[in-house]
């Protein structure tokens, strides 16, 4: 209603109240008083309602200046709502003015004191602020206020998950699995916590599942994919990478998950088709420091026999970091490939100072100790690897045929 109709309205009680002889009663002014007052109440709240939603709308379109300018028109227009109060705490939070949240948040618990939406943001609020015990207390409120809605549970099993409570979290979740076992954020979240407790198979059985119930969530099939490679499961891993990876949007990049998909091809001896992807990954700007993506190209160009490939990997390893072993790996690899023995065993012995625990360089060492004719050595450096890895197959066997006697030479490839 216009302030134009109301004069109007208000208008003809008036002169029905004359015509009727009823102007000298008392009380009916107040009866108007407060007529006017209660619609302009109404069209305060209408207004109010009007700016939230324009806030709402600001804020998930990002626009965070707008959005808490529309918000603070509302509140003021009628502050008695809580989730007008929330909403300027969760623009501030994004604002990443956690003060000036924390303030909207309790002032929305004035309104309402079981406003479930306040706690559960200022429960966000403290997490950012890595306040771990606040966030646990306050997330603990809101799934207790609402019991039914799984995100609030979710968020409290998180917050004692980085409190180090990983049973209690899982027990948590599971004492409310009636109520959420259709949820696929509860299977996840179960599923990180398998993964933290080394029950790789459960949490590939637990993300199955939380993918069954969301197919598009695709945060729930890279945990998937997380899970098949720590379980060996290689080629549902590079299957479902490659349909990730097509998923992306133009422009986006995910070189972690090209990463994996790489592993995964070599675990499938599909090496050329890594190689092609190990290449890509090196060839743009990103790619020029990458220091996993040269290392795993140099070791697929070593079982293909690219040796100019395995050549340059081995160079942009060793200047890219030199302190790691893999490119003096890498270069040994490829001057034993060309027979260049004594340069083999330098940078090898450069790897091995790098990493004194790894078993296959020390392997690789006696082979080339071997080759020089210089078999104690050969045998020390076998009784390293064994004492790291008593039960490695190469070792064992290399050292059986040193104490044979049967000195011949055992190609690496």
């Amino acid at each position: 209603m216009t302030r134009a109709q109301t004069r109007k309205i208000l208008g003809l009680a008036i002169a029905a109240g004359a015509a009727f002889g009823l102007s000298g009663c008392k009380g009916h002014g107040n009866y108007t008083t407060e007529g006017i007052n209660r619609a302009e109440e109404r069209m305060a709240e209408m207004k109010s309602g009007t700016e939230w939603e324009l806030a709402r709308q600001s804020y998930l379109a990002g626009d965070l200046d707008k959005a808490l300018k529309k918000a603070e028109i509302s509140i003021a227009l009628n502050d008695d709502v809580p989730k007008s109060h929330v909403l300027r705490g969760r623009i501030l939070l994004e604002m990443g003015r956690m003060d000036g949240a924390l303030e909207s948040f309790e002032e929305a618990l004035v309104h309402d004191e079981e406003f479930v939406d306040a706690y559960y943001y200022q429960g966000i609020v403290f997490e950012r602020i890595v306040k771990r015990k606040q966030a646990l207390e306050h997330f603990m409120k809101a799934a207790e206020l609402d019991d039914g809605k799984a995100q609030y549970a979710i968020a409290a099993a998180e917050a004692m998950i980085d409190l180090g409570r990983i049973d209690e979290a899982k027990e948590f979740l599971l004492s409310r699995n009636e109520q959420f076992q259709h949820n696929p954020g509860v299977r996840q979240t179960l599923g990180h916590i398998s993964l933290m407790t080394d029950r790789n198979e459960q949490a590939v059985e637990l993300f199955n599942e939380a993918r069954l119930l969301a197919p598009d969530d695709n945060a729930i099939i890279e945990d998937l994919v997380r899970a098949q490679v720590l379980t060996e499961r290689f080629g549902e891993a590079e299957y479902n990478l490659s349909q990730l990876l097509a998923d992306l949007e133009p422009g986006q990049e995910r070189r972690d998950l090209e990463h994996m998909r790489a592993r995964c091809l070599v675990a499938l001896k599909r090496p050329v088709e890594a190689r092609d992807l190990y290449v890509s990954l090196t060839e743009d700007t990103a790619g020029a420091a990458d220091v996993e993506a040269w290392a795993g190209l140099g070791k697929v160009a070593f079982a293909l026999r690219d040796d100019n490939r395995l050549r340059l990997a081995a160079t942009r390893v060793m200047a890219l970091a030199p302190q790691r072993a893999e490119g003096h790996t890498l270069m040994s690899l490829w001057h034993h490939r060309r027979g260049n023995s004594l340069a083999a065993l330098d940078t090898i012995s450069n790897a091995i100072d790098r990493e004194p625990t790894d078993v296959m360089a020390l392997t690789f060492r006696s082979m080339i100790l071997e080759d020089l004719g210089r078999f104690d050595e050969a045998k020390q450096s076998l009784a390293k690897a064994l004492d790291i890895e008593p039960g490695n197959p190469n070792a064992l066997a290399m050292l059986g045929r040193l104490q044979s006697g049967a000195f011949a030479t055992v190609p690496v490839d």
